[in-house]
């Protein structure tokens, strides 16, 4: 805990930052593979769409030991070309969905499944539901979509004063439905209501995410244009960092109970009506915290520093840098060279010196030298007069 706060704290005051905003590029490219998949996977293999959707028949049981290849022969037993969706809930209750039938097909049918599990008809129940309902539930979950979109867009709109911020949530959710959308088809997970559900409940996880980091982000970059320190996307690139930890640690706190529900819940316990649910939700809340890391903030720089007043700052920034970094290169080519000089002449001045004071030394050697051979007369120390008798005067 202690190492993961001091890595939050030194990433929210730019001592460690990672980028983000200027290898968009590279993240636009993976986010474009990825929306390629799904789009080929829709195009290719459809979404498996529910019965409350499309309509038709489905027939309920309970047995010890449920099979669906045995479901499926029951039903192609009594006549019916197209292949059932069946279904295993709790490991013991079986759901078979077939097209629309009618009511003779349908008790066809039910006797048949009974006949194959060795139930009597009776615990067969069968369900009916026809394609104008599930054309109303279609409709009104198109509906709802549109509907929140298009309050995203205010509302961003009117809480940040700026439209590329709503245009960048906007790309970002839609990158996060088509994922979504794309995984379905590829697992071939049934689309129920449940799924529904799920997808407007990643869709306000996604924008919550979104809206956190672009609120750092316009705290970050209040009065910018003024200076010419850093640009728009450096500016960015820091909110983002400041609000990584935070988007991963809510990211994993919202995985660690769905993915309970997906991989436990629907995997291991067999409640099959819970993994449309916690798919959606699964996919989505991983995709939405990509999508505002990756997709959003960096599309917002993309869009911001085409800005006439952006595209100054930009220059400026890179000018002030160039001085600066100019004006380094000459201090150190002046210091270096000073450093050079000061070398030289010590390097120089050393022999010189030390000759300088070999040659005094030795001429004062000679000196002396020569000083003690010189003969001459000596001066003896004049005779003090104690030495004279007392009274008596040289004449």
């Amino acid at each position: 805990m202690a190492r993961g706060g001091s890595f939050g704290a030194r990433l929210y005051r730019g001592e460690v930052s990672y980028e983000f905003v200027g290898r968009r590029r590279l993240w636009f490219a993976l986010s474009g593979l990825v929306i390629l998949i799904s789009m080929l996977a829709l195009g290719i293999r459809g979404l498996s769409l529910g019965i409350e959707f499309r309509g038709g028949s489905e027939f309920t049981f309970t047995v010890p030991h449920a099979s669906i290849p045995q479901a499926n022969a029951a039903v192609a037993a009594a006549g019916v070309t197209s292949t059932p969706i069946v279904q295993i809930v709790g490991g013991k209750t079986m759901q078979v969905q077939t097209e629309q039938l009618t009511a003779a097909e349908s008790t066809k049918v039910q006797q048949s499944l009974a006949r194959s599990f060795g139930l009597p008809p009776t615990q067969v129940s069968q369900q009916f539901i026809g394609p104008s309902w599930g054309g109303q539930i279609t409709n009104k979950a198109v509906t709802g979509l549109v509907i929140f979109l298009v309050l995203v867009v205010i509302f961003i709109w009117a809480y940040f004063r700026e439209w590329r911020m709503a245009m960048a949530a906007i790309v970002a959710l839609a990158h996060d439905l088509l994922i979504t959308v794309g995984i379905y088809a590829l697992v071939g997970f049934q689309v129920t209501p449940s799924t529904v559900i799920g997808l407007l409940t990643i869709l306000g996880y996604s924008l919550y995410d979104t809206v956190v980091v672009f609120d750092k982000v316009r705290e970050n970059t209040t009065g910018l244009v003024i200076g010419s320190r850093l640009s728009y996307s450096e500016a960015a690139n820091y909110a983002v960092n400041q609000t990584l930890v935070r988007s991963i640690n809510t990211s994993v706190i919202a995985l660690l109970p769905v993915g309970g529900i997906l991989f436990v819940g629907a995997g291991l316990l067999g409640a099959g009506t819970l993994k449309d649910l916690s798919l959606a939700l699964f996919v989505g809340i991983a995709a939405g915290t990509y999508s505002s890391i990756f997709i959003a903030t960096p599309l917002l720089a993309a869009l911001k520093e085409r800005e006439p007043a952006m595209v100054a700052l930009r220059k400026r920034v890179e000018a002030r840098r160039a001085s600066e970094k100019s004006r380094a290169g000459e201090a150190g080519q002046a210091g270096a060279a000073g450093a050079g000089s000061q070398q030289s002449d010590v390097l120089q001045g050393t022999p010189e010196d030390e000759d300088g004071s070999a040659t005094a030394v030795g001429a004062g050697a000679a000196t002396r030298s020569e000083g003690s051979n010189r003969a001459g007369p000596r001066n003896q120390p004049r005779r003090g007069q104690r030495n004279r008798p007392a009274g008596k005067r040289r004449r």
